[in-house]
């Protein structure tokens, strides 16, 4: 399913990883990634490892310059962002084109990542580490 808005035609996704959201859109263009209103290297910064996540769909599916990406997230950190910006693509891309969901899925690019932080248990320090036992 595709929109239009003034801007154009463009593709739109959802996508969450731990408290993160992330709503993606991908209007065609030249490659240019947008998070938030800055570059996506001033955004993460320039951490290249937060850049290979997001750019992963588009690299795998030979889409990095047909789309200019606009994504817009809250919540969660920086990781967690940048995970969410990653599934939101991956979402827009199986819009656009649905021949591209068996490589994406092959990828693990379109499960949503369901593990996040573990609560704190009562008499523990943390969700698992006990305080330190004495004998005597």
């Amino acid at each position: 399913m595709s929109d239009t808005t003034a801007k154009g035609q463009f593709y739109y996704g959802v996508g969450r990883r731990k408290s993160s959201v992330a709503r993606v859109r991908l209007y065609p263009g030249d490659g240019t990634v947008t998070v938030n209103g800055k570059t996506s290297r001033d955004y993460f910064g320039g951490r290249d490892l937060h850049q290979a996540t997001i750019m992963e769909p588009l690299s795998l599916t030979g889409t990095r310059e047909r789309f200019n990406v606009i994504a817009t997230v809250i919540g969660g950190g920086v990781s967690g962002q940048a995970g969410a910006v990653r599934h939101g693509i991956s979402r827009a891309l199986t819009r656009f084109d649905i021949e591209l969901r068996p490589a994406l899925k092959q990828a693990k690019l379109l499960t949503r990542d369901s593990r996040v932080k573990e609560r704190k248990k009562v008499g523990l320090k943390r969700a698992r580490k006990a305080p330190q036992y004495t004998k005597r």
